[in-house]
């Protein structure tokens, strides 16, 4: 819901990023640290198939 109201990080709101089309949750801080850290090293066609996997059209998903 942040991205989409145009709050959060820094990244989103320079690059105008509203629209989540994919996410991962973590109870471990650290966990999701890593796993972020991971993906940024991965080439884009490894995160596109990755994201077509759990939502293939690339439909935003709506929070509530």
């Amino acid at each position: 819901m942040e991205h989409a109201n145009g709050i959060g990080s820094k990244f989103a709101i320079k690059y105008n990023l509203t629209d989540c089309v994919y996410y991962e949750t973590f109870i471990d801080i650290k966990q999701a640290i890593a796993r972020e850290k991971q993906l940024k090293n991965w080439k884009r066609d490894w995160k596109l198939n990755l994201i077509r996997e759990k939502n293939p059209t690339l439909k935003t998903l709506i929070f509530t």
